[in-house]
């Protein structure tokens, strides 16, 4: 078995994958348990009645023991058919309220949609590879998710 410069069998390393992916999608930032002063309070222009949008950039990583023989943690193309079916088909170009039965009664911030993002994962991926979601909702606003 080959070692490692820190004497770890190559068997035993860990590895993270990340695939980043973009999505289109409009939303209003709206709680049915607010009254509408305190909608407009709490949420400002972002509870405009017409939505408005994002360009969300999301980066799925996955973390598990780099199997020897295939030296992958996982198959990337799994990975990005995962993606493609939960992500893609139903959130691009979007409105989430509208589109998104989960958001329905949730509120579409980017926090809800990490996490619309985490469980609609956790039911195709391998169980316990799936180690993160991050989500761009704009260059200066990152939302990280890790399922806790």
């Amino acid at each position: 078995m080959a070692k490692s410069c820190t004497g770890k069998d190559v068997a035993e390393r860990i590895g993270y994958i990340t695939r980043v992916q973009s999505f289109s999608a409009c939303h209003r930032l709206h709680s049915k348990c607010l009254s509408d002063e305190e909608n407009k309070r709490v949420f400002g222009k972002c509870n405009n009645p017409n939505g408005h949008g994002h360009n969300y950039k999301v980066e799925v990583t996955v973390r598990g023991k780099i199997d020897r023989h295939t030296g992958m943690v996982m198959n990337l193309t799994d990975l990005k058919k995962y993606i493609e079916e939960v992500i893609m088909i139903p959130l691009d170009h979007k409105n989430l309220d509208r589109d998104v039965p989960y958001f329905a009664d949730v509120v579409s911030t980017t926090e809800n949609v990490a996490v619309f993002i985490w469980d609609s994962l956790c039911t195709v991926i391998p169980d316990g590879l799936l180690y993160e979601v991050k989500i761009h909702e704009t260059d200066k606003n990152i939302v990280v998710y890790r399922g806790e």
